[in-house]
């Protein structure tokens, strides 16, 4: 069975925020669908289909452009009592006991060795990791060894950090304007040493040992360095703190075994396996570190937007759309935001409707949804439902719920945006958000490869 390898993921998400951050495309959040999705209103699960991309851009309201982006981890918040794994090259995606974690000041830190008693038994994290600013692996009290990577920053942390995610990213070059954490971040980039040896996992303890193995590390590196541990005649743990007490973990290494010597007469040999840092060493690229495949994009729609943004209403479906097209021109459309309904204009409204009824054009037999309610306009979208019919110049529109008919429509105006244009690269269908003119979505959409 083939597999798609992380490096192939990152590159994709690469890609995308290269694209994302080109002055040729443009992204967009864009929210719609105010009719209710059925008798209990209960969101389906988006599925990919034609037919399910269709329905999404024909109950579209409005859109604002995507400017910030970032790849996005799990987050995993340092918590006592918790036990922590230690980083593991052989780990597939994210153990449920995770091996990094950031703590109260927003710093994130790599375990490297958590605390095992002399049996091998994992212990509980009591002691929360802080400082080590300058890269180098540190102990707590506890017993758990940790390396620093980086700082989130105040203003990453409001675009990007959320309930299940924090920003990451490779550090570019810092100058006066640069933030503290961002020039923190880079000193660590630069003193990571590719090829060291970080860790060690006991596959078999072996049987028969009367004191404490030599343990030796062979490779294309130098200098790997670990003492090992004895409980019951079999080697319960290796660990980075050496005969000397330094970790010394080398460097140069691409591929590394470890042979075990001594330790008396064993009846059984132990097997012990290395593990080896990420390509440009721990701190190098923090993407690699903690296996970055998701990208974050965030937006915030501050009440109407001049008007492009429904208020008075609500909304069941977020989506991302690239490079939407101008109704009026057919080129690019570029604006901030935009809206992408349709609108009937009248000499006056002579009687009230509400948002969401069905309403009828009395010559064309056309219906729609209402969206928004203006000064003798309506805002409106079709469906296959309501079918696609034209609304005809000059005939009464009325309310299907009987609330009331107009005077004659005079001109009908096209969105601002084609929505029938660009590619939606994202569908998420949930349950109604009202919206208020008071009110600031933090819309963060995630893309996970």
């Amino acid at each position: 069975m083939a597999i798609l390898t992380n490096p192939i993921k990152k590159q994709v998400i690469q890609d995308l925020k290269t694209d994302m951050d080109s002055s040729g495309t443009h992204y967009y959040a864009v929210i719609g669908r105010s009719e209710q999705w059925n008798a209990t209103d209960d969101a389906p699960a988006a599925v990919n289909s034609e037919r399910e991309e269709r329905n999404f851009r024909l109950g579209l309201q409005s859109a604002k452009k995507l400017i910030d982006v970032s790849f996005v981890v799990p987050r995993y918040n340092w918590s006592s009592g918790a036990i922590y794994s230690a980083y593991d090259d052989a780990q597939v995606g994210y153990p449920a006991q995770t091996y990094y974690v950031m703590n109260d000041e927003n710093q994130v830190y790599l375990c490297l060795q958590r605390a095992e008693n002399n049996a091998g038994q994992a212990q509980v994290s009591t002691d929360q990791p802080t400082g080590g600013t300058d890269g180098l692996p540190f102990d707590t009290t506890d017993g758990y060894i940790w390396q620093f990577l980086y700082s989130i920053g105040a203003a990453s942390a409001t675009k990007f950090m959320s309930a299940n995610y924090i920003p990451v990213k490779l550090q570019g070059p810092t100058d006066g304007s640069s933030t503290a954490s961002e020039v923190e971040q880079l000193a660590i980039q630069n003193a990571a040493i590719p090829g060291q040896v970080v860790g060690y996992f006991v596959d078999s303890g072996g049987a028969g040992y009367s004191s404490a193995p030599t343990i030796t590390v062979s490779g294309n590196g130098t200098k790997a360095k670990a003492g090992a541990t004895i409980s019951g005649g079999q080697v319960s743990k290796v660990t980075l703190i050496d005969s000397s007490g330094s970790y010394t973990m080398g460097s140069g290494y691409d591929y590394a075994t470890v042979s075990i010597t001594g330790g008396g007469t064993p009846t059984k040999p132990a097997k012990v396996r290395a593990i080896l840092g990420s390509p440009l060493g721990l701190g190098g690229d923090s993407r690699d570190d903690l296996r970055a495949t998701a990208i974050m994009m965030n937006t915030k729609p501050t009440g109407d937007e001049a008007t492009d943004f429904i208020v008075g209403n609500d909304f069941r479906q977020v989506g991302i759309l690239r490079n939407p097209l101008d109704s009026a021109s057919t080129a690019l459309f570029t604006e901030t935001t935009g809206i992408c309904l349709k609108k009937l204009n009248f000499a006056s409204i002579t009687s009230g409707f509400v948002t969401d009824e069905l309403i009828t054009g009395n010559i064309s037999g056309a219906k729609a949804y209402v969206d928004k309610i203006g000064t003798n306009e309506l805002h409106y979208h079709q469906t296959e439902e309501t079918g696609f019919a034209d609304f005809t110049t000059g005939e009464n529109v009325t309310s299907t719920a009987g609330s009331g008919t107009t005077a004659a429509s005079n001109h009908i105006t096209t969105p601002e945006i084609d929505i029938m244009s660009g590619e939606v690269l994202y569908i998420d269908n949930r349950s109604k958000v009202a919206r208020a003119s008071d009110q600031t979505e933090d819309i963060k959409l995630v893309i996970q490869i």
